[in-house]
């Protein structure tokens, strides 16, 4: 195997896990040759668990952020893509042997899955068995912050899918690979024992996998094993879509406008891929011991208790069929009034399917063309304003991936505008840990992060005003609540949670830090109208009537106020105007 990149270039985690951060923390700066440091001083991201030193290093400095916007260092997709083709002849003129196998990774499904369908039809084609794989790492879990109930649904997941493919005589074998290193060369052990000179895999778009995939390419092929990787978690993959000048788009509105223009006139990608073919009978025969292995259970470090077990699973039930139906039953039943009421979370508006976008039950292709067939047009601006709107809504998932792609140091602990990491933070582990529990004296806040706690999600427009509150009225980075999320989502996407935190920090694309400060009460009266959501998550406020509920120590009912319910822990003017100031110190200027 080729010698490991230098530890310079390694990614550093967007977020920690629960650890020794003390420990961590004491570990010295190490500065790589070269004109400067590749890192900062990161002591305090690392003690309150932002930068995990146990996978990678401290975080880099703006001017090393600088060195990929001025295309001085490759971006891992360039890498991959690089890869794929100076390879490309090699791999596709190679033989076909005993097998062909499909790596699973965030595609748990068999209908419309690019990298499946390829390879079901390479082994249909020369008669031999298709095999299926999932790797579980612990390390990876841990490095990547993925919560207890996000690997819960998983390997529930994992446990449908199985039974899927073995109606297609079509084995999935999984396993345990404890050091997150030794992933790779345990797929080509397995390939090479099975006698499988061609492997697929859909891509990912976050540093790790992207460097990871890049080495596998190359390194297959010394070992005879064809390694493709598809584009297919995106509708439209990064790089097809650039702006007036030729680059990037940074602001959502001018892509979504060029995202829809694409797909228009080029309506093949929204093409569903049909799952994958019968395995010949002999198959069973061949490989029965893997048809017999079961799905492990979760890593230690990734358990639930068993109360968390029965709430979780009677909640979210897991497999494609059960994607598949939720999405069917919001089409037909609310995606007319979602223009009007998705913004508010007592409504039951949305589909809440973001947890098989996640896991990849679901594919965003298949939402989104499903949508469209409910429509009166084929424009995906058009027709229904409910049908368009949430097809929009979906489209952000494709804009973060793309923003990820190009700006991969947003994957590193930065900011997209690096000097955002310039703005003082502060790291008050009480205040922080009230808005985790959800007791800032703040009804909407509080009831979100309850439901959050209890559920393993949150409503979108509850998501934005409590991050917004994390970072804006208590100053606390912003980073702390991007990992807390990941800590305790079903449906964490790096990509999107990172965006979202990004917009209501003000740190991401279009940052807007001088108009977008949420007032917390506000958001509270204008998408609670009732306290309806509050009632059903803050049981303190429960006898507070009327528009009391949204600030009730203010407005005469703190008498009502059962529980020990905390009055409210800022005064959101006074943090307004504080916020205001730090961001200006901190930019050096009064505009983003």
């Amino acid at each position: 195997m080729p010698s490991k990149a230098p530890k310079e270039d390694k990614p550093t985690a967007v977020f920690g896990t629960k650890r020794k951060a003390a420990e961590a923390a004491d570990k010295p700066v190490k500065k790589p040759k070269g004109d400067f440091p590749a890192f900062k001083d990161s002591r305090d991201e690392e003690r309150y668990g932002i930068v995990d030193r146990e996978f990678y290093p401290p975080e880099m400095t703006n001017a090393r952020c600088a060195q990929y916007n001025n295309n001085e260092i490759p971006r891992p997709i360039e890498l991959l893509d690089k890869a794929l083709k100076e390879t490309a002849s090699e791999r596709e003129h190679t033989e076909v042997h005993n097998a062909v196998v499909h790596w699973f990774k965030c595609d748990l499904r068999t209908k419309d899955n690019k990298a499946l369908h390829l390879a079901s039809e390479k082994a249909k084609a020369n008669g031999v068995p298709l095999i299926c794989i999932y790797i579980v790492s612990p390390q990876d879990f841990q490095a990547h912050v993925t919560s207890a109930v996000r690997v819960d649904f998983i390997l529930r997941t994992l446990e449908v899918l199985k039974e899927t493919l073995a109606s297609l005589d079509i084995p999935l074998y999984v396993e345990t690979v404890e050091k997150r290193k030794n992933i790779p060369a345990r797929i080509f052990e397995l390939c090479e024992k099975w006698g499988a000179s061609h492997l697929f895999a859909n891509k990912e778009y976050e540093v790790d996998e992207l460097r990871r995939e890049a080495r596998m390419v190359r390194e297959g092929l010394q070992k005879g094993i064809a390694f493709f990787v598809e584009p297919d978690t995106c509708v439209v993959a990064p790089g097809e879509l650039s702006s007036g000048s030729g680059g990037q788009y940074a602001v959502y509105s001018p892509w979504c406008r060029a995202w829809m223009s694409y797909l228009h006139t080029h309506p093949h990608h929204l093409s569903l891929y049909p799952p994958p073919a019968s395995n010949p009978p002999s198959t069973r025969e061949d490989h029965k011991n893997l048809f017999s292995v079961p799905i492990p259970e979760a890593p230690a470090n990734k358990s639930l208790s068993d109360e968390e077990r029965k709430r979780f699973r009677s909640m979210w039930p897991p497999g494609e069929e059960e994607a598949n139906e939720r999405l069917a039953k919001f089409l037909k039943e609310r995606v007319k009034a979602y223009k009007d009421k998705r913004n508010f979370p007592a409504a039951n508006a949305t589909a809440v399917v973001s947890v098989h976008l996640a896991a990849g039950t679901l594919s965003a292709r298949t939402a989104i063309a499903t949508a469209r067939s409910y429509n009166s047009t084929d424009k995906l601006d058009g027709g229904d304003t409910g049908i368009h709107g949430w097809i929009a809504e979906v489209a952000w998932r494709d804009f973060y991936k793309h923003v990820l792609a190009h700006w991969p140091f947003i994957c590193m602990n930065k900011s997209y505008k690096p000097e955002y990491t310039n703005i003082k933070w502060e790291y008050d582990t009480e205040r922080f840990e009230a808005w985790c529990q959800g007791r800032t004296g703040f009804p909407f806040i509080d009831a979100a992060m309850r439901q959050l706690n209890h559920m393993g999600y949150m409503h979108n427009r509850a998501r934005m005003a409590v991050a917004s509150f994390l970072a804006k009225d208590l100053l606390i980075d912003w980073r702390m609540g991007e990992r807390y999320f990941m800590e305790h989502l079903i449906d964490g996407d790096f990509a999107s949670n990172n965006g979202g935190w990004g917009f209501s920090a003000s740190s991401g694309v279009d940052p807007q830090p001088y108009f977008r400060i949420f007032n917390p009460t506000l958001q509270s009266e204008r998408f609670d109208p009732d306290g309806e959501y509050i009632r059903k998550w803050v049981p303190e406020l429960k006898d507070v009537k009327g528009k009391g509920i949204h600030d009730p120590f203010n407005r005469g009912e703190g008498r009502k106020v059962k529980g020990g319910y905390p009055k409210p822990m800022v005064v959101h003017k006074e943090s307004r105007d504080r916020a205001l100031q730090r961001y200006k110190e901190g930019l050096g200027r009064d505009t983003a």
